[in-house]
């Protein structure tokens, strides 16, 4: 004869264990991407103040692809996947 109880009692609290440490896990993930972005604003500013923050580059190739592509009557998703870049770029 087993015991129901233990096992359900077992099986409730490794529940609530792995809730715990999944809940943990997740903080600790959101803390981490939280101070690599501070630390990448920090480095930004810091290069801005010394002159030396340009940027991402214009792509002017893309950009007049993406022109020449909608003036065709494309649409978004279309001109994306002929002019290689994702539907935010166009």
């Amino acid at each position: 004869m087993q015991d129901t109880k233990g096992d359900e009692f077992t099986s409730r609290m490794l529940g609530a264990i792995n809730s715990m440490l999944v809940e943990m896990m997740a903080a600790i993930a959101r803390k981490d991407y939280e101070q690599r972005r501070e630390r990448q604003a920090q480095g930004i500013e810091k290069t801005k103040v010394a002159g030396k923050y340009q940027g991402r580059p214009v792509d002017e190739d893309l950009h007049r692809r993406v022109n020449e592509l909608l003036k065709a009557g494309l649409g978004i998703r279309a001109t994306a996947r002929h002019a290689s870049c994702s539907t935010t770029r166009c």
